[in-house]
């Protein structure tokens, strides 16, 4: 389902405009996809010549299609006046105000965001949650799959995080929220070089998103989260347990209304099965649904701190 490109060749990266925000240097780049498109991103670096360590941090879906990369990392000042009100309003919305990437790179990470095919500067104008299926059925009329050719970008942004020769390549980990969960703990299965993940607020069973009702039977986002015939075989905690025996960090809520929680805590205890005793699986219950705010955000931070 992982699409051909991450080979060993050349990332072809431009650099863009970059600014100093005390603590760290964000800057804009551009890399090449897995079909040698433009996948924008935006680089989060500490002062100092490290190497750091790092986490390649993977955005939302929310139907939200005109941010992507920039859910997680403020925005550089010359962006679009409309770009950084929109991406400020989704952090008050989501993550308690603050962005994430800020939180990780007060912690010593270098952070690294990319935009997803479909949103942020990888969507035309206008493009909206009605759009995904002609986008979908493109993909798949040429040979492709939009949910596989967002892991292929995905794993070819870690593997440009681990040649940084400012990156210490066996600390490279992944953290997600929503989709970005879902992206986080895919990612980290298919790729032993994730040194840990962190998937906030997407991890349940397959049958408990099959119910009457929920939102994945509902509209068209299910396109970019499903891998065909990936069901017959493997359910969704399964394929987060190959990322065992290493570091999982994963959050859930009783309060989402995204996902039942008796189906978050089936998949929690599959989970457990594939770590056993060992405390590199961590489960927290969190209060006020699907949202990753500052505490959560410190936590996690925290807990990839301890990793090593």
């Amino acid at each position: 389902m992982l699409q051909p490109g991450d080979d060993g060749s050349g990332f072809a990266t431009d650099l863009g405009a970059e600014e100093d925000r005390g603590n760290h240097v964000a800057q804009a780049l551009t890399l090449r996809g897995a079909l040698g498109d433009r996948v924008p991103a935006l680089l989060l670096r500490p002062h100092g010549a490290g190497p750091h360590p790092a986490v390649l941090l993977l955005h939302d879906h929310g139907a939200r299609f005109d941010i992507g990369k920039e859910k997680l990392v403020r925005p550089l000042a010359t962006a679009p006046a409309a770009t950084r009100d929109t991406a400020q309003a989704w952090a008050q919305r989501y993550f308690g105000g603050g962005f994430v990437g800020d939180a990780l790179v007060a912690a010593g990470f270098a952070v690294l965001a990319i935009d997803a095919l479909g949103w942020g500067e990888r969507a035309r104008p206008g493009f909206a949650k009605d759009d995904q299926q002609a986008l979908a059925n493109h993909l798949m009329q040429l040979g492709h799959s939009w949910a596989g050719l967002i892991a292929s970008d995905d794993l070819r942004a870690h593997r440009w995080l681990r040649e940084r020769a400012d990156i210490d390549a066996r600390r490279v980990a992944v953290l997600g929220f929503s989709m970005g969960a879902l992206r986080a703990w895919q990612l980290a299965a298919v790729c032993e070089e994730v040194s840990a993940c962190v998937a906030a607020h997407w991890m349940c069973t397959r049958d408990g998103l099959l119910r009457a009702g929920e939102h994945t039977l509902q509209g068209q986002s299910a396109f970019s989260m499903l891998h065909p015939g990936l069901a017959a075989d493997l359910d969704h905690p399964d394929v987060a347990a190959l990322i065992a025996p290493r570091p999982l960090l994963l959050f859930g809520s009783p309060d989402d209304k995204l996902f039942p929680w008796d189906a978050t805590q089936a998949a929690w205890q599959r989970l457990s099965r594939a770590w056993g005793s060992s405390p590199r699986l961590r489960t927290v219950t969190t209060a006020g649904g699907h949202r990753f705010d500052l505490p959560q955000q410190q936590a996690a931070a925290a807990w990839l701190r301890q990793q090593g």
